[in-house]
């Protein structure tokens, strides 16, 4: 590691020589400078200090003066501010000027060691912590995905590892980071196995977990009343990790009664699993309740258009009272969402409003189309961030703090998340055959048995049957299905691409999480 330059400003830098000496036998070279003027010289002609401690009361060019000149000129170098002033309003401009470190005078040798490692080591010692960390929980981890977890376990296994991506990601230690990419491959690979042994039996009422079809029965209806209005917001294509990475700005103004999660149902697309929560009843009962309502993939026109509608019979048969003042708002476009949040306070007017949020979805389309968004959500760590910055620009997070000045109940869930495809994986189907490249309805499909979980008689599935020969077949891990025609060229422009419809961790495990107003 090369040495560390520090450039100390004081006008009386001769009373720290005790100090100095501490920092050179400790391996730090020091430049000194004696007021404002010869420290912004030093700087200028130094390309290579890494911090600078600056006495706040120098005559002539104070340290706060000292320090605007230096963020002035574009500088955003670590600055640490040592003074005997304890005066509050000094120390706020300051921080405010966006100082690295606030130190109040007389200061000995190891607090002047202590904050120089904070900013210079701090991030390799965080790094090398979580490295440790990391290691040591690898073997016991690998362990549990191997060892015949239940569906509760498996979200426990899943939270495990997102909470190690985010801490690698802060950490930014690469090395790591594909080391733990890989164990989530093969808990994925696990995952995939579990859901083949178990799905078909859960959709059958076998002591599955909360799905699609029963989130509003039991994660949303039993906490609606006329007490406090309830805004439930559903963020299309959200995994847990995007959650994450936007729950520390809820949970500024929201405090979290209860965060749980549930599975959707395949296919983990908008589809079939949105629909599913908001009509209260899996696909096929869909479509023999309200025909014409639904549409089968081959159908023309919209295929989520009548949300509002089945979230109203549900209201009804479930809830069974006239008196729930209810709405629904589905979010597709920006000018959408500035109107939404211009009537955020109308939703007080309701007991329970629903608004379907599309952003993220968007987002993981348009990545795949557009190369300027695969630069920017190059990777997972990539995606998370893109998400995290539009959440906190976005009119949505403007219309929740409106709301939370009120006494209101937040409901924030999603309808699938979705994973990043690596390996293709050939299908052959006639010219009928469903488009998604996690999913194929179709006829006489042709494809590779190991790579998907394979549903001849949709209705065992509890999925719609448009004729009776057409077969599921749902993609596991990361596969994603390319036809022989063009194959070259569509595994190149799909590789790498967010998608959903299939079995991962990812798509299958999706956050429910319940708040109030603060």
């Amino acid at each position: 590691m090369s040495r560390i330059t520090i450039l100390w400003a004081d006008d009386e830098i001769d009373l720290f020589k005790p100090q100095l000496l501490f920092l050179k036998k400790k391996g730090y070279d020091v430049i000194t400078a004696t007021n404002g003027h010869d420290a912004l010289e030093e700087l200028e002609e130094h390309g290579d200090i890494d911090v600078v401690f600056l006495d706040e009361s120098m005559p002539g060019l104070t340290g706060l003066e000292t320090l605007s000149r230096i963020r002035e000129s574009g500088n955003n170098i670590p600055v640490v501010m040592i003074t005997k002033n304890e005066a509050e309003s000094v120390m706020e401009e300051a921080i405010g000027s966006q100082i690295a470190g606030y130190l109040l005078k007389p200061v000995n040798p190891m607090q002047i060691l202590l904050t120089l490692k904070r900013i210079i080591d701090e991030k390799r010692l965080v790094r090398e912590k979580v490295n440790t960390d990391y290691q040591q929980e690898f073997r016991p981890l690998m362990m549990e995905i191997n060892n015949g977890l239940d569906k509760d376990e498996w979200v426990d296994v899943y939270k495990k590892i997102i909470n190690w991506e985010l801490k690698l990601d802060e950490s930014n230690s690469q090395e790591m980071g594909e080391i733990l990419a890989v164990q989530k491959s093969e808990a994925n690979a696990e995952f995939s196995k579990f859901i083949e042994r178990n799905y078909l039996d859960w959709v059958n009422g076998d002591g599955g977990p909360i799905m699609s079809h029963n989130l509003m029965r039991e994660k949303v209806f039993p906490f609606v009343n006329k007490d406090v209005p309830t805004v439930m917001v559903l963020l299309d294509n959200m995994r847990y990790d995007q959650w994450r990475v936007i729950e520390p700005y809820i949970s500024e103004l929201f405090k979290i009664e209860e965060e749980s999660h549930f599975y959707s149902i395949l296919p983990t697309a908008t589809q079939y699993s949105r629909n599913a929560i908001f009509a209260g009843m899996m696909p096929s009962e869909i479509a023999k309740h309200y025909k014409d309502w639904w549409k089968n993939d081959a159908d023309e026109g919209g295929k989520n258009m009548h949300e509002a509608d089945f979230l109203g019979k549900q209201i009804e048969r479930v809830l069974r009272r006239g008196d729930i003042k209810w709405d629904y708002t589905k979010v597709t476009r920006t000018n959408f969402a500035r109107q939404m949040q211009d009537r955020a306070l109308d939703f007080l007017n309701n007991d329970f409003s629903v608004i379907v949020y599309n952003f993220i979805d968007m987002l993981s389309h348009a990545r795949t189309e557009m190369e300027v968004l695969k630069e920017l959500a190059g990777d997972e760590k990539a995606y998370r961030s893109l998400t995290r910055s539009w959440f906190e620009n976005s009119p949505l997070w403007a219309t929740l703090r409106k709301l939370a000045e009120r006494d209101v109940q937040l409901i924030v869930t999603t309808d699938h998340g979705t994973i990043r495809v690596n390996t293709p994986s050939r299908v052959v189907g006639d010219r009928d055959t469903s488009t998604n490249l996690r999913y194929k309805l179709g006829r006489n499909l042709n494809y590779e048995a190991r790579d998907v979980l394979e549903v001849r008689d949709p209705h065992e599935a509890k999925l719609p049957r448009p004729n009776l020969s057409s077969t599921f077949i749902f993609a596991k891990e990361d596969k994603f299905f390319l036809y022989p025609n063009n194959y070259n060229y569509y595994n190149n422009y799909y590789r790498d691409t967010f998608q959903h419809g299939g079995i991962s961790l990812e798509e299958v495990v999706c956050p429910v999480v319940r708040l109030r107003s603060r």
